[in-house]
């Protein structure tokens, strides 16, 4: 369940979704402080998300803020079951408010009416969001806008931990990278504009991770251009 992709970074996985914990002053060469939990599962997997943490060697005390790529029921479901969690949560502005449970997604858009059914099976978390936007620095992570997936889907990149957190924007399969698809994205048009961007302004890092598949330990920068490329 646990993997140590890089010194400071692991690898949850939640079977069938991922999530990452990140030592900022392990990963970072002790520049960083602070531990980073980015995303969160399904509402059912707050249990084992706990035990993941407590098996790389933390406790969720520890853990100084939480990153959301974006809102999905995969993604932010387990927050909620976070119990000792006292951490604030970053998410992209655009989907901010859904996370917080005080606007619920519109039903004029495939993806949105799936995320609409969902919104009953989540109960918003009780920690303190905060809405980032393109350009903002949260711990060592630099945030980038990549909408498509979600409106407010976000990446986040640090240079120094030489970690690339991608979300949905991407998903692995068979060792291959590949763009957010139609049924799962609110707008293809949008996912392929953001990686095409993304690819443009990221800096270089080794770990690639993806909100499904499995992660790449090493020449994530390289196979987000050869996706960028295609």
């Amino acid at each position: 369940m646990v993997t140590r992709l890089a010194d400071g970074v692991w690898w949850i996985d939640l079977r069938g979704v991922n999530a990452y914990l990140i030592d900022e002053a392990v990963a970072g060469d002790g520049a960083g402080s602070g531990v980073t939990l980015v995303d969160a599962g399904l509402p059912w997997h707050g249990t084992q998300l706990s035990a993941a943490i407590a098996a790389a060697g933390y406790e969720l005390r520890d853990i100084e803020r939480v990153l959301v790529t974006h809102y999905d029921i995969d993604h932010v479901g387990g927050l909620a079951g976070l119990d000792g969690l006292d951490a604030p949560i970053y998410v992209g502005e655009a989907d901010a408010e859904l996370v917080a449970g005080r606007r619920r997604p519109p039903w004029h858009n495939h993806k949105g009416l799936f995320q609409r059914a969902m919104a009953g099976f989540v109960s918003p978390p009780t920690n303190r969001i905060e809405p980032v936007t393109d350009g903002d620095t949260v711990g060592e992570f630099t945030v980038y806008a990549t909408p498509g997936h979600t409106p407010g889907h976000v990446a986040y990149v640090s240079e120094r931990a030489s970690v690339g957190l991608l979300g949905d924007l991407v998903r692995e399969s068979r060792g291959t990278l590949r763009p957010s698809p139609w049924l799962l994205s609110y707008a293809t048009g949008e996912v392929e504009r953001s990686i095409a961007e993304l690819n443009g302004r990221a800096p270089d890092f080794a770990v690639l991770g993806m909100g499904h598949g499995r992660p790449f330990e090493r020449d994530g920068r390289e196979r987000l251009t050869e996706l960028a490329r295609e």
